[in-house]
């Protein structure tokens, strides 16, 4: 067995814990691991980063986008609070 180096050092567990971060306490973090994972994935298919690194880094880009959708989803419920509550001062 032979070892590889790679031109980049893997940011896959950065990822990880990015996602897992952004979906039980602060879903702001959520893009930032979609699109790190995003660049990842795409680092690893170019051959610039150790493709064992691909499971890890596929699950963090996961948990963002879950994230991601969980904080649009909560913005968005707000907004719409936010809109009856006006509409009652209004009408009262």
């Amino acid at each position: 067995m032979t070892d590889q180096y790679y031109q980049e050092d893997s940011q896959a567990t950065t990822v990880l814990v990015l996602g897992i971060l952004g979906l039980v306490l602060c879903q702001i973090l959520g893009p930032f691991a979609w699109v790190m994972g995003n660049k990842e994935l795409a680092a690893i298919d170019a051959g610039q980063r150790a493709p064992e690194n691909r499971g890890t880094a596929q699950a963090g880009k996961i948990l963002g986008i879950i994230a991601t959708v969980l904080l649009i989803v909560g913005i968005a419920f707000f907004a719409v609070i936010a809109v009856f509550a006006i509409i009652a001062a209004g009408t009262s």
